[in-house]
């Protein structure tokens, strides 16, 4: 298996203040799937399943692709396998991770991304794509069987990232914090997603894209900013 084979759109959230579902992303959508026509969504991190096809599909087919429901089918893994592209959408992370082990897909999904299928990520569906999600900002309503998680990008995923208001009476811990709590037990670099931001990794590279920029954390090195249009990946090395 090839790296430079894997195909990943990340975006760090799938509404933008202003816009409709992934109105802000179409573009970067539409360029990143190409000649693709068909879409497998996976739709577990949300409750009402059939609701959140209907909604992804209704957005898909404006932009030309048609769009099929993994919970609709009847042998979850077959459909990983025949897909020219995946998309998993957002909401509740440990709900999603855990529907993915119950339905038995992570291999399934890691091995086709392996081979160049498509694969999208909005918000869960971003975190997820990470080797863990312990960087999620999600309640842990349901409890998967592990927080191992996709592993096709070898960084962490922190969607949502909101910067630290100076101005806030707030007491709790900032996300900043948070991550930062991460890295003193944990190795592996954080990319703090701000919402509008999107990751794109192909022919072995991976750029930040998007309309925002993304805060980069390893372990016992300052946080360093990253721009639209930035290559990530010296950045992303936990070595360099």
């Amino acid at each position: 298996m090839n790296s430079e084979d894997k195909r990943i759109l990340l975006i760090s959230n799938s509404t933008l203040y202003g816009s409709g579902y992934l109105d802000h992303a179409e573009a970067e959508i539409r360029d990143f799937l190409g000649k693709v026509k068909g879409v497998l969504f996976v739709p577990f991190a949300l409750y009402d399943r059939d609701a959140y096809a209907a909604t992804a599909r209704e957005r898909f087919q404006k932009m030309g692709y048609r769009l099929e429901s993994i919970h609709t089918v009847g042998d979850a893994k077959q459909a990983v396998r025949n897909a020219e592209a995946i998309l998993i959408g957002g909401g509740n992370t440990f709900r999603l991770l855990k529907a993915l082990y119950d339905s038995d897909v992570l291999n399934a999904i890691r091995r086709r991304v392996a081979k160049g299928m498509a694969y999208v990520g909005s918000s869960a569906g971003s975190n997820v794509a990470g080797p863990t999600i312990k960087t999620t900002k999600d309640m842990p309503i349901v409890q998967p069987p592990s927080f191992d998680a996709l592993g096709i990008v070898p960084f962490q995923i922190s969607p949502h990232y909101l910067d630290p208001d100076p101005n806030s009476t707030h007491m709790g811990e900032t996300q900043e914090e948070r991550i930062m709590q991460f890295l003193e037990e944990n190795e592996t670099t954080v990319v703090g997603m701000r919402e509008g931001a999107m990751l794109r990794v192909e022919k072995g590279s991976t750029f930040l894209k998007g309309s925002s920029g993304a805060r980069i954390f390893r372990k016992g090195r300052e946080p360093v900013e990253a721009q639209p249009g930035t290559q990530l990946d010296e950045l992303i090395s936990a070595n360099k």
